[in-house]
């Protein structure tokens, strides 16, 4: 199972994902602004894989801080860059906050020490999201009927976790117990995460797919082709709104019009307690050249502009049930999430 990000002798190795399926080209990165550039510019993504290369790069800011520098110093700074990077996906948040705790706690230790404890942090919470993916995806496949047609947008593989993945973690687990029939798999404009990284992965494992334009989901919907829907989610507020890559909630609306589950698949980690509803999710605004001359190869005509949100939210409303790690959660929600989280559940 490929991992995209992983630490190796003082440096985080990971594969650029612009450069995927045409080339397998792995980074070095010795500087935490590296790691920051990494994330923002989508060579590492994917909220879980994001959180991990956050954490990587903040032992990284530590770990080779010029003597005579004042480590709380060193580590702040790379925390906020890191914080700027992408502002939807929520485990990016997640993974500083719990970094810059062992900071705290061990701020007064020797910087050797430091840098051990750092290091320690960043690789547990990359094993806890692998083995988070393959327990998502055991609960997961339990709501799959045999022989099961599923849809996906993006990449929610190993290359947008730890490994393993999310929404295609279940997908996996169903192959490997021989319950999976067909994947579709949307091309996912603009950047097409679907052709290049979903199909990528699929033609790894040798997983039976259909590589689809994102228009034609509707179209197969209506013909009774598709069993389930599996997304995956960048941020979950309390209520169940979830924020996914754009074109979720097109997927979302015509899945509840042709009665077919719709399943969101994230870990614990992805859901924001702090956020009442999908309204206070901020949604990431990318480039117009990503729109008009994807990967520089110019389709509108010059003058042209374009919008281009990088996700959208689909409402709880719309969700059959949110898969993690600890088992499928159904409506009301925001009962469920307070369950789960064990926080009190607002009135």
């Amino acid at each position: 199972m490929i991992r995209p990000v992983y630490w190796e002798d003082g440096t985080v190795r990971l594969l650029d994902q612009t450069r995927l399926p045409h080339e397998e080209v792995w980074l070095s990165l010795t500087r935490w602004e590296e790691v920051a550039e990494a994330i923002r510019a989508m060579r590492v993504r994917g909220a879980p894989a994001i959180g991990i290369a956050a954490a990587y790069g903040l032992a990284l800011a530590v770990w080779h801080s010029p003597p005579g520098t004042a480590p709380k110093q060193v580590f702040a700074e790379a925390a906020e860059g890191l914080a700027k990077t992408r502002p939807t996906a929520v485990n990016l948040f997640w993974a500083i906050r719990r970094m810059e705790e062992v900071f705290r706690r061990r701020r007064d230790a020797g910087r050797d020490e430091l840098r051990q404890a750092l290091l320690a942090e960043a690789q547990r919470i990359h094993e806890e999201d692998i083995a988070s993916s393959r327990r998502i995806g055991e609960h997961g496949e339990e709501l799959l009927p045999p022989k099961a047609r599923v849809l996906t947008i993006c990449n929610t593989g190993a290359l947008a976790t730890g490994g393993y993945g999310t929404a295609l973690g279940v997908i996996r687990a169903a192959w490997e117990r021989g319950k999976l029939g067909l994947v579709y798999a949307c091309e996912t404009r603009p950047r097409l995460q679907g052709a290049r990284l979903t199909a990528w992965e699929l033609l790894r494992e040798g997983i039976p797919f259909r590589l689809i334009a994102d228009s034609a989901a509707g179209w197969l919907m209506a013909r009774g082709e598709v069993d389930a829907v599996l997304v995956g989610a960048d941020r979950i507020a309390r209520n169940g709104d979830t924020a996914n890559k754009i074109g979720t909630y097109t997927l979302a609306v015509l899945a509840h019009r042709h009665r077919i589950p719709f399943y969101v698949v994230a870990p614990t980690s992805t859901i924001d307690p702090e956020l009442e509803s999908g309204k206070e999710i901020p949604i990431e605004e990318r480039a117009e050249d990503e729109v008009l001359a994807p990967y520089g190869m110019r389709f509108a005509p010059k003058g042209a502009r374009a919008h281009n949100p990088a996700f959208d939210v689909t409402p709880a409303e719309l969700i059959s049930a949110i898969v993690t790690e600890r088992g499928a959660l159904r409506p009301p929600y925001r009962k469920a999430i307070a369950d789960l989280l064990g926080t009190a559940s607002p009135r």
